[in-house]
């Protein structure tokens, strides 16, 4: 069966490494750090090297697609960063919900530096804000968004920003967006296990049905009331991920000759469907007090 496949998720291109050296070279032109997180996955959608390289600077997290994140699980995330001394913020970058906060809430981060400036005689030097996160988390949305005509490159694939761009934004704040960056190797396969289920591992790299079997294991665990409402099944509880797939199939009459089940074409429909939004507002990674 394709969920007894392993795989183990690997994606560095060369492109990354280089944006860590940017990165690097980078933060001393820069005032704070706007990390962008997708709200599904806060923890898997961290890059941990980033962090690090960064922990110098003042934060301010943005929990984007909080639109088809569980609300509850937002609120604590944002709760849990405030609570270690980084500003937070939930938006959705795509229709703008939530960041006409952000002007004020930069204005708020670096209020001492702003007064630092003024004691210098440069009230109206621009704050600077390097913009960092993993392929796919909604960096140039926000930009575009942010900028109302910055032409940051949009794309709704993984590794589309290749190289540092600056871009104004109003309100004195200007903004350096790096491309996205993962780490080398994923330590814990679920990291790209969630990556992937999320789109922000390229799909030509992955075994489409073996992804969405693991997702539907995921699912009956945690979310089982989404697939009955969405796919119409019932009795699933005690079922085989691939077991499920195959229900879904059916259900949707995905057949080929012989009447046997399309279990690719219903992969992709669950998959799509996930991200689209379609299954409802589901989060992968709740708080969990040993992090």
């Amino acid at each position: 069966m394709a969920d007894s496949v392993k795989q183990t998720v690997q994606w560095f291109p060369g492109h990354m490494a280089k944006t860590r050296r940017l990165i690097k070279e980078s933060l001393k032109q820069v005032d704070a750090v706007t990390m962008i997180l997708d709200a599904r996955i806060p923890e898997s959608s961290k890059n941990p090297e980033i962090d690090s390289l960064t922990r110098d600077k003042p934060k301010i997290i943005l929990f984007n697609k909080a639109d088809l994140a569980d609300s509850r699980a937002t609120r604590q995330w944002i709760e849990y960063y405030e609570a270690r001394g980084s500003a937070a913020l939930e938006v959705d970058c795509r229709s703008g919900n939530g960041l006409n906060k952000f002007r004020p809430l930069v204005r708020d981060v670096l209020k001492d530096k702003i007064r630092q400036n003024e004691e210098k005689g440069m009230p109206g030097k621009a704050l600077r804000i390097m913009v960092v996160g993993i392929p796919n988390t909604g960096k140039s949305s926000f930009i575009n968004r942010m900028g109302a005509g910055s032409k940051a490159k949009v794309e709704d694939r993984a590794g589309v920003t290749k190289n540092n761009q600056w871009f104004v934004i109003g309100g004195g704040i200007e903004m350096l967006d790096t491309p996205g960056v993962l780490w080398p190797k994923f330590e814990d396969p679920e990291v790209g296990d969630k990556l992937a289920f999320t789109g922000g591992i390229k799909d030509q790299i992955l075994d489409t049905e073996t992804l969405a079997v693991r997702f539907l294991a995921v699912m009956r665990d945690n979310y089982p009331e989404k697939l009955a409402e969405r796919y119409k099944i019932t009795g699933f509880a005690d079922k085989e991920p691939y077991e499920i797939l195959e229900m879904i199939g059916r259900k949707r009459g995905m057949l080929i000759s012989g009447g046997e089940i399309d279990t690719m074409r219903a992969s992709v429909a669950v998959l799509d469907e996930y991200r689209g939004g379609k299954l409802g507002r589901i989060t992968l990674e709740w708080v969990k007090n040993d992090i």
